[in-house]
């Protein structure tokens, strides 16, 4: 095999020209005759037991093509980018130059590459001090929480519905007169207030009383995800059951007994402001850590080449997917909720991929210029911390060594990371 390498006019691309032994591309195509046989029906024969010569007379050489160059050119390609020492960043553009039985396989693989990163200034650089002070607001705001948790409903039927009341109604929805898809609904429970309804819709159920029916006049979003309502005048028929009204617990020494380890109000305040600072300590702790990191960006040149870009959005939106699938959410549907295409999903990302690219490329220069090591003792360390964490067997994390550069390589970029802030002057 032979393979040629060479730089393209543009920045950070190379293009692999391959030229492949006629004898290798013929091996590759009886690996694949050999996987499909199965699936060629030849008279005379029983099913995957036809000779590949008869198999290529009756549907043509060309049905192996395919499959073969993939096979065979993953390898070559691979084994081209390591020996050549390419940092590909891409997936690669192929232009097949000649593929026929008999003949060397020639084609092109081009490829973007990793980025030359021009480090500016990164060690004493200036930033702004991140600081978040706990209130007695921030405190009350949090026993409020814990208040309408510990709440409980209590009906009312003296007077017409309030906002913040819990109302149970039926309704139905009307387009020019006619019930839509999913516009109807019996005995729900709705919070005033809670702006889970279309616009304009809980504040006419403001002043109704049990058992009064109503119709309720709105207009759908421009927005709205179903653009067969989008924008569209609709009238809903309400019917009200019942108020009720969140009655909450006194702030005392008994709500501190009832809800927490702390027999007075004051020590659970205590808690609460203990926990909040705490938070707000990690918080300031990686905003430091975010905003020092930029500041470096901002002072580092780098090109970063599209197909990079591409890989990145693809992570995040199969992140995404993964995401919505816990919540039982599929793509499409995501998508139809929000009004959007995945085109517009991956134009929204761009940004927040080329920021991500970026910071990686910049600490892992970082990295190099500072010689930044982990031993095998902090590596063993991590591991041993891990397996207690999530109750592991540390022996087999241990000899897990895709585990152990993963945290090598994650442990290098926080030490980089806690260098950059370490020598930043914080105004």
């Amino acid at each position: 095999m032979d393979v040629k390498v060479e730089k393209t006019e543009n920045k950070n691309e190379v293009k692999l020209s391959f030229t492949v032994e006629a004898e290798k591309f013929e091996e590759a195509m009886k690996k694949v005759y050999a996987k499909t046989a199965k699936y060629f029906n030849i008279p005379g024969f029983r099913k995957g037991k036809a000779p590949m010569q008869l198999v290529e007379r009756q549907y043509g050489s060309e049905i192996f093509y395919e499959d073969s160059f993939n096979e065979l050119a993953s390898e070559v390609y691979d084994e081209a980018i390591k020996e050549n020492k390419i940092d590909a960043v891409s997936k690669p553009d192929i232009d097949i130059k000649q593929m026929e039985k008999g003949k060397e396989l020639i084609f092109t693989a081009t490829v973007q590459t990793k980025p030359e990163v021009k480090l500016g200034k990164y060690k004493g650089i200036e930033i702004k001090k991140i600081e978040y002070n706990v209130s007695d607001e921030d405190v009350n705001h949090e026993l409020g929480h814990m208040q309408e948790k510990n709440s409980r409903l209590v009906s009312v039927d003296d007077r017409p519905v309030e906002k913040s009341d819990i109302t149970v109604i039926d309704f139905e929805g009307f387009v020019d007169g006619v019930p839509f898809e999913g516009g109807k609904a019996e005995n729900h429970e709705l919070e005033i207030g809670s702006n889970t309804f279309i616009p304009g819709f809980e504040d006419q159920i403001i002043g109704m009383k049990i058992d009064e029916e109503k119709d309720i006049n709105v207009k759908f979003p421009d927005d709205y995800f179903s653009k067969d309502l989008a924008g569209k005048d609709a009238v809903f028929k309400v019917k009200l059951h019942e108020i009720k009204k969140k009655e909450l617990p006194n702030l005392d020494d008994e709500f501190a007994k009832d809800v927490s380890e702390f027999d007075t109000l004051e020590e659970l305040k205590k808690s609460i402001k203990e926990r909040i600072e705490t938070e707000n300590k990690n918080r300031e702790k990686y905003e430091t850590q975010d905003l020092a990191i930029k500041t470096v960006c901002d002072n580092t040149e780098l090109d970063i080449p599209s197909g990079m870009i591409d890989l990145e959005i693809d992570n995040m939106i199969n992140d995404t997917k993964n995401r919505l699938s816990y919540q039982g959410i599929k793509m499409e549907q995501y998508l139809q909720m929000i009004g959007k295409t995945e085109e517009d999903i991956r134009k929204d990302f761009e940004e927040q991929a080329k920021n991500n690219i970026k910071s990686r490329l910049v600490l892992e220069a970082i990295v190099e210029a500072e010689k930044i090591e982990i031993s095998d003792d902090e590596i063993t360390n991590k591991i041993k911390e891990m397996a207690k964490q999530y109750n592991r067997d540390e022996k087999e994390l241990l000899e897990n060594e895709q585990l152990k550069n993963y945290l090598k390589e994650n442990m290098k970029t926080e030490k980089a990371i806690n260098f950059v802030v370490e020598n930043a002057k914080i105004k």
